[in-house]
């Protein structure tokens, strides 16, 4: 079926991802920097920091998933990064915390690149007419950058992060943010994600058709029920189908 509005997950379905927030070498170095800036705190003093900031933040939140790459996708991150330049005394202002989550997910990244393919289905879904979105449970400040850094930015016609929202796939409020956002009908749209629960079931809740593929980030969990089921990475396959 030709859909007219196709809509990606993006960390584990276009994206590839490692991340690990537990390195000692990402608080070493966020240590120097914060502390170049008239903040100065040992790493692991910083860790804890960061950790019971993020902690406070997150209550009343209830966790489906806790995987590094979606960096607690329900609170903004350049606020938790603001309270650690005031837990020194500093008044940095908003763009030094901006640029203390950049400089953070830098360090924190093992690696990141697009999938085989990513590209190419995004290009070819815009060249046939059909509207391509982006809902994603991440943070603006990582995300944006690392769209941008990727080239896949100027491919979809809107993108929509959780962090933004205070909300996150499967909780119907995100999809609905965009489907209303966007007068997008359900009947003639097709989600695409790697998480059965977050993507799959949070989409065929509000309507949506699906398409699951399972990635080496995919959950551990039995293959949901969606529309179409693809049991490894193959976005040559998807191309196939949307197309």
């Amino acid at each position: 079926m030709r859909y007219a509005d196709c809509i990606f997950d993006l960390y584990g379905t276009l994206v590839d991802i490692r991340t690990d927030e537990r390195s000692p070498a990402l608080w070493r170095g966020l240590a120097a920097w914060y502390g170049e800036r008239g903040a100065p705190y040992r790493p692991e003093e910083l860790a804890r920091a960061y950790f019971a900031a993020i902690s406070d933040r997150e209550k009343g939140f209830t966790a489906l998933r806790r995987d590094g790459h979606e960096a607690h996708p329900e609170i903004r991150l350049e606020e938790v990064f603001g309270d650690l330049f005031r837990q020194k005394g500093v008044d940095a202002g908003p763009e030094p915390a901006v640029e203390a989550g950049r400089v953070f997910r830098r360090l924190s990244t093992e690696y990141i690149r697009l999938y085989d393919g990513a590209r190419e289905l995004l290009e070819a879904l815009r060249a046939g007419g059909r509207r391509v979105w982006l809902l994603s449970n991440a943070q603006a400040i990582f995300t944006r950058d690392e769209l941008d850094r990727l080239d896949i930015a100027r491919l979809f016609n809107g993108v929509y992060l959780s962090s933004d929202y205070g909300v996150k796939k499967p909780d119907r409020r995100f999809f609905e943010a965009l489907l209303k956002g966007e007068r997008i009908d359900p009947a003639g749209a097709v989600m695409i994600g790697n998480d059965g629960a977050c993507d799959i079931l949070g989409a065929r809740a509000v309507g949506l058709a699906t398409v699951y593929l399972r990635s080496n980030i995919s959950p551990d969990e039995p293959l949901p029920e969606a529309d179409h089921v693809l049991e490894k990475m193959d976005l040559a396959r998807v191309r196939e189908l949307l197309c």
